[in-house]
């Protein structure tokens, strides 16, 4: 404080010595006017020297949340705001301001509670997407009755100055626990870079590399269903750039083992899936942003088996090895009058999938173990709105569409099996109409209803009624736009 008082009266002394006097012989009103424009001028200086100091103990206080690793769309009122209505979790109270010391919140912890009531008007347990290849378990709606839903536990803090971590755990409705996710990424990396290694969501298309709880509907699309099986992660590494211009554009490589849908695990050295994508976005005047990107996945499988019947009604084992590559093109709009998100607001989402295997099929892996060629070529797009309609409600409408096309059998081709002996991958048009509102008292919580309507198997319609709850404990890291 005396180095501060002592600079401040210097200053005040030289502003005064350098103002114009009215004559060289001050009077008494004249020197008490000097006297009290010196005082304020010490007063004002204090302040201001108080508040930055209160600044840079807030931030010292706050290790930057780790979010799914996208860097935002250039900011603007209308971005921001759009954004951060974009999931239940968007806030964070480490966000607030503290003066404790930098390792308060070392590690930050959340978790994510969500459950959910289904009324299913088919067996679930029949469920599949027709015309495409088992992908894992997250394919179809869910049990009956209530369930406990999916829930996270994550731990996220920085290392040191050069690497931060995030560790999230999920808990299954049977009560196993998997390891979402499990990264380190760099913090310091000059020149728009970023590098992230370990077990992670992988950053193609739009929707995957978001959290669950943070989705608009209660379930995956169609499209996820049939190509990834719910949600693509990669243990592996990740590179991204930002690059140094006004419109946000980034680029990114990952190079991973390849075990998950439409991969597996072949046991053997190398990289076993790459991905690369772009990303593009930009703001539109003061109310409304866009984000689109193109996505590529080329990923091999080795015996990757599936269920299915033969033409005289007996189990049998089928398995695939080769090649799946997959391209994916996405795009976002959002939309809030004035940047005010909190009143109203508007999001339309879509994707497209279009996958193509080559490889070889073989049938009745543990009887008679026929094996041919085997090629397809298969697409998918989703299309939904969001609609905020006022404060802590929303409105949703999302409609899914697959194509299956007619794929090229070697065993049917040369008259050793039959259409018949491959139900499961009969040329279909799966499709879904599904509406959702829910309710969000605050940024911790919500409440969902959704109705759907699905035709993933021919002649069957599944009427499907969910609803959901999906609670926010602890220190949760936003998520991207």
């Amino acid at each position: 404080m005396l180095k501060r008082t002592t600079l401040a009266t210097a200053l005040a002394v030289a502003y005064a010595s350098l103002s114009p006097l009215p004559s060289l012989a001050a009077t008494d009103q004249d020197i008490a006017q000097m006297r009290d424009e010196i005082r304020q001028m010490k007063q004002d200086y204090e302040a201001r020297i108080r508040s930055l100091e209160q600044r840079l103990q807030a931030a010292q206080a706050q290790p930057p949340a780790i979010a799914n690793g996208n860097a935002p769309v250039p900011a603007t009122a209308a971005t921001s705001s759009v954004s951060n209505s974009q999931s239940v979790a968007a806030a964070s109270p480490m966000a607030a301001a503290s003066t404790g010391p930098a390792n308060t919140f070392n590690p930050g912890i959340s978790a994510i509670l969500g459950g959910t009531y289904s009324r299913l008007s088919k067996d679930p347990q029949q469920a599949r997407i027709q015309g495409f290849v088992p992908g894992g378990e997250e394919v179809g709606p869910g049990s009956r009755n209530f369930s406990l839903g999916e829930s996270e536990i994550t731990l996220r803090a920085n290392i040191d100055p050069t690497f931060a971590g995030q560790l999230t755990f999920a808990l299954a409705p049977d009560d196993s626990v998997g390891v979402e996710e499990a990264f380190v990424q760099t913090r310091s990396l000059s020149n728009g870079v970023n590098l992230k290694g370990g077990r992670m969501l992988s950053s193609i298309g739009y929707l995957n590399s978001i959290h669950t709880h943070a989705w608009d509907f209660v379930d995956a699309p169609l499209a996820y269903q049939a190509f990834f099986g719910g949600q693509y992660r990669t243990d592996g590494l990740q590179l991204k750039w930002l690059a140094p211009t006004d419109r946000f554009l980034e680029f990114g490589l990952e190079a991973g083992n390849g075990s998950n849908f439409p991969g597996n695990d072949r046991n053997k050295n190398g990289v076993g899936a790459t991905a690369l994508f772009a990303h593009i976005g930009d703001d539109i005047g003061e109310n409304a942003s866009w984000r689109a990107g193109v996505s590529y996945l080329r990923t091999g499988a080795t015996d990757r088996s599936y269920e299915d019947v033969d033409s005289a009604d007996g189990a049998v084992v089928n398995a695939f090895s080769g090649r799946a590559n997959t391209w994916i093109l996405d795009g976002v709009y959002k939309w809030a009058p004035s940047g005010n998100a909190t009143q109203t607001n508007f999001k339309l989402q879509g994707e497209y999938f279009r996958r193509r295997e080559k490889g070889t099929l073989a049938f009745d892996t543990a009887g008679l173990a026929l094996a041919d060629t085997y090629a397809s070529a298969q697409s998918g797009w989703y299309l939904q709105g969001i609609y905020q309609f006022m404060p802590m409600w929303r409105v949703g409408l999302r409609y899914d569409r697959l194509s299956s096309g007619t794929p090229g059998i070697g065993l049917v081709s040369n008259g050793t099996l039959s259409t018949a002996d491959f139900p499961r991958l009969a040329s279909y048009d799966p499709r879904r109409s599904s509406v959702m509102v829910d309710y969000s008292p605050s940024e911790f919580s919500r409440l969902r209803l959704q109705l759907a309507q699905d035709k993933s198997r021919p002649g069957t319609s599944d009427n499907q009624i969910f609803l959901q709850y999906i609670m926010s404990l602890g220190a949760h890291g936003s998520h991207s736009f």
